[in-house]
Parts: C-alpha cells; structure tokens; sequence
C-alpha cells in the first residue's frame, strides 16, 4: 500500500505558479504587479494681466471723429484727475452754435476707464487735452478735409482723399496773418443782409493771432465777399475770403467736423 506525502514548503520558498497568469518582469517571485503612478492635475497657464490699449479715433485726413459734449467737464493735459487742468468743455461757440470737439485717440486704462484726446478751440491755436468718455456725446466720423495754401492762395476740399473742391482765396494781410496749424470746422451759417461775408460762411476752431479783442474773440471763418477783385490776395484780418458762388459750393459740401489744415 502506497502512502502519500505532502511535501510542507519551506519557509522562504517560492509558491508555485498559478495556472493562467504570467509573471511579472523584473518582478520579485511571489510579489504583487507594479502599477504606474497616476499623471500630474494640468494646471491652467496664468492668464496675461490686462494691460492699457490706445486707440486711434482720428487721423484728421482721410477719417476723423467729433462729438458734442455731454457736460461742461474739466479737461486735463493727461488721462487722469490728478494732472493739470487745461480747458472746461462749453455746449456752445462764440456765435451760439452747438460746440464741435475733434476727437484724436482714446485710451483705455487696464481696469476699463476710458478716456479722450481732442483738439480745444480755445487760445492758445493748437492746444489738446484729455477729459473722460462720459463727458461726450455720440461720436460722429467725417471722411474729409480741408487744405488752405497760404502760399499758394488756394484752398481745396478732400473726400476720403480725393479732391473734390478748390478754390482760390484771400488771406490776411502780413499785420493781421490767418494763422497756420490744424484746426476743424464748427459752425456753418448763411447770411441775409450782411454783404461783407457773402451769402454763406464757416467758422473754425482758429483764433487770428493779432486781433483777441475781435467781435467774439477773434476766430477766423471762410466766408464770401462783395469784393471779388481782392481774390486771389492778401486783403482780410485773418478769415479766408472765397468768392460768393465758390463758398456756396462748399458750404453744400463740407460736413461739421471736417479737419483744416492750414500751412
């Protein structure tokens, strides 16, 4: 009679394979599968900081932009309360007409202020200044401009930089010159019963440098005339003269706010 024996295993031994399964490589006889650690959380990239953008409302050549104002607000030589004050807005001009503000940039602070470069009629001729966009009204884009020629006497309307007027002018005379820069136009008015300025005219933002104490303080238009010989000339006190038909012309064809360069 055979006896059976059952081999005991001996401490430290190896257990046997079960059936089925495949070791694991390089894994030590009897111990459990490595697993794979799990992936790193995908942190979001940090988003940029806002930062001050700077846009270009007016290039006063082929597309600019004018607004009335909303209120009388102080204007500032930066886009900030803090600096200086330069100019307080006004709702009308000398001649009672709503006021006409040129728009140049608009800056935009990081937290979403917002802020205007435009262009003061005021003396100094030149001067600019910054207020706050809630101080304007809606803006309004003009495609054209004007070029006075003091050299040459000839003034000549722009349409998205094509011509479509010109004219020949009289100018101030040397004692009382038109004054050159950059200017707008703000008004735009016709006349019944005052022969001198024609039949229409156009008042701009430049003040003639010599006469301050001029009716409604010296600014200078481009109007008509009842002397027509004097053109092409040197005979006013600063406006631009333009014969009577001409000026007419233009006053059917230049919107408010059209920029004028005077050189």
């Amino acid at each position: 009679m055979l006896v059976a024996t059952v081999a005991m295993a001996a401490p430290g031994a190896a257990l046997a394979q079960q059936p089925g399964t495949a070791p694991t490589p390089g894994a030590e006889p009897g111990t459990a599968p490595a697993t794979s650690p799990p992936p790193a959380p995908q942190v979001p990239a940090p988003r940029p900081a806002p930062t001050a953008v700077t846009k270009l409302l007016s290039d006063e050549r082929l597309l600019s932009r004018w607004a009335h104002p909303a209120d009388n607000s102080y204007v500032y030589s930066r886009h900030s309360s803090r600096s200086r004050k330069v100019a307080r807005l006004r709702f009308f001009t000398e001649d009672g007409f709503p006021e006409v503000y040129l728009l140049l940039k608009q800056w935009t602070s990081a937290t979403g202020r917002e802020w205007v470069l435009l262009r003061v009629p005021k003396r100094p001729n030149g001067r600019t200044g910054w207020v706050q966009r809630e101080a304007l009204g809606g803006f309004n884009v003009v495609r054209h401009q004007l070029v006075v020629n003091r050299k040459t006497l000839q003034a000549t309307l722009y349409k998205r930089g094509r011509k479509i007027w010109s004219a020949r002018v009289g100018i101030g005379a040397a004692g009382t010159p038109t004054p050159r820069g950059k200017f707008w136009i703000r008004e735009k008015f016709r006349f019944k019963n005052t022969p001198v300025y024609g039949t229409h005219a156009l008042g701009t933002a430049a003040y003639a440098p010599t006469l301050s104490d001029w009716p409604n303080g010296g600014v200078v238009g481009l109007h008509g005339t009842n002397q027509p010989g004097l053109i092409p000339g040197r005979p006013s006190h600063g406006c631009v003269r333009i014969r009577n038909a001409q000026i007419a012309r233009l006053y059917r064809l230049i919107p408010l706010g059209t920029p004028l360069h005077i050189k």
